[in-house]
């Protein structure tokens, strides 16, 4: 749970509201606190007979969660501390996505496996990124630390630590970082 009080107290740097209403009013918190709880049952080692029966009810509040707010976060994605998602809706982590720490997410956005052969996988995202509304990032690519995704950004290359991209498909456009979006 310490993970999921680290992605309450984001929330309250940036609304200046009370952890309580957050909870109460906020869908991409309710969706953390799922795939929280849910990720935590499903790397367990001391659940024993009960880790599946338990498993299969956190994947029943996924899925209510999923058809509730739009935003999909499989138990078995990997997601650091400090995680924000902006506004609700059309959010698709794929079940093997890696997202590092303190990682912002906007509406839309796509996490997702692409590509053929050895380049087939899916994403991992380091530290401190910031992910534009409809940003699709797919394919076996690193995202390096600080880095920003402009809205709209199709990302199927790796990107260098600080870099901002854009576009379809993104180009990097400098070197400035997430500092000011995170």
């Amino acid at each position: 749970m310490s993970l999921f009080l680290t992605d309450i107290k984001k929330y309250k740097k940036y609304s200046k509201k009370p952890a309580i209403i957050l909870f109460f009013t906020t869908q991409g918190l309710w969706a953390i606190f799922v795939y929280r709880i849910s990720n935590y049952i499903f790397k367990s080692k001391f659940l024993g007979i009960l880790k599946k029966p338990l498993l299969l009810v956190a994947i029943i509040f996924q899925k209510g969660i999923e058809i509730m707010t739009g935003i999909s976060i499989p138990y078995s994605c990997s997601i650091g501390h400090s995680f924000y998602i902006g506004h609700f809706g059309g959010i698709i982590l794929n079940s093997n996505a890696k997202i590092g720490d303190n990682c912002n997410i906007s509406q839309g956005v796509t996490i997702g496996v692409s590509g053929r052969g050895d380049k087939r996988g899916v994403p991992i995202l380091g530290d401190n990124i910031y992910v534009g509304a409809n940003a699709v990032l797919a394919g076996k690519i690193k995202i390096g630390n600080n880095c920003v995704i402009a809205a709209n950004s199709l990302v199927v290359e790796s990107i260098k630590n600080n870099a901002t991209v854009i576009g379809v498909p993104a180009k990097v456009i400098n070197q400035l970082g997430s500092k000011g979006y995170i």
